[in-house]
């Protein structure tokens, strides 16, 4: 599962790169501030997320990790929350299947533990849309949620956000068998994911089709492109 990944890219490309799923009349919120380049986002780390809202498309922050199923948490004090999310079918997951807590998640790159035979324990291996490192989007939900995250903390009240996982495509199989974030590179399918009918959203829960990844890096904790 993908428990580390970057977003390098400044705020004006992210705005610009959405320009292409505007209509007419949308506008596009950026409450997020002076945004740093992140080369390495993990769980529980505040990363920028795009959602519908009632004035427009908005980015604004989020912290990574959806609510834990509570079977998981029982004789627990903290929940650290959920980063990849595949079966949602599951009854936990259901009630943020609608456009209200749907949202896009914009990385660079993203990393899998290495699984290959005589590779290194622990080793992150990187992939990108290409050497260059565009924008893509993985399909995120996201909800405002109380709970523990950390004991220091005490209670807090988050914007919080995971993103689905699928089957492995052709680059990402050899690393991590196991699965991939969804991830989504055409405007029309961002558009789909953000306002379409749950039934129709989830067809996008699928691989990223064989020969659109590369492995930009290699055993490195962050990835700055």
């Amino acid at each position: 599962m993908c428990n580390l990944y970057s977003q390098t890219k400044s705020q004006d490309a992210m705005r610009h790169v959405f320009d292409d799923m505007l209509e007419d009349g949308e506008g596009f919120i950026d409450e997020t501030g002076n945004l740093p380049a992140l080369p390495g986002i993990w769980p529980d780390y505040s990363a920028p997320v795009i959602r519908s809202g009632a004035e427009g498309w908005r980015l604004s922050m989020a912290r990574w990790g959806m609510p834990t199923p509570p079977k998981y948490l029982e004789g627990k004090r903290v929940d650290k929350g959920v980063t990849n999310i595949r079966n949602v079918a599951s009854p936990h997951w259901r009630r943020w299947l609608g456009v209200e807590h749907r949202c896009l998640v914009p990385f660079t790159s993203f990393s899998e533990l290495d699984q290959r035979r005589d590779a290194a324990r622990n080793s992150p291996v990187w992939f990108a849309l290409d050497e260059d490192r565009p924008l893509g989007f993985f399909a995120g939900l996201r909800t405002e949620w109380t709970s523990v995250r950390k004991l220091k903390e005490g209670e807090v009240t988050a914007e919080l956000f995971g993103f689905l996982t699928c089957p492995a495509n052709a680059e990402v199989a050899p690393v991590h068998p196991k699965a991939m974030p969804v991830i989504l590179t055409r405007p029309e399918d961002w558009r789909t994911w953000l306002t379409a009918p749950p039934e129709i959203a989830l067809t996008l829960q699928r691989p990223l089709p064989d020969g659109m990844l590369k492995i930009v890096a290699e055993g490195v904790r962050e990835d700055g492109g």
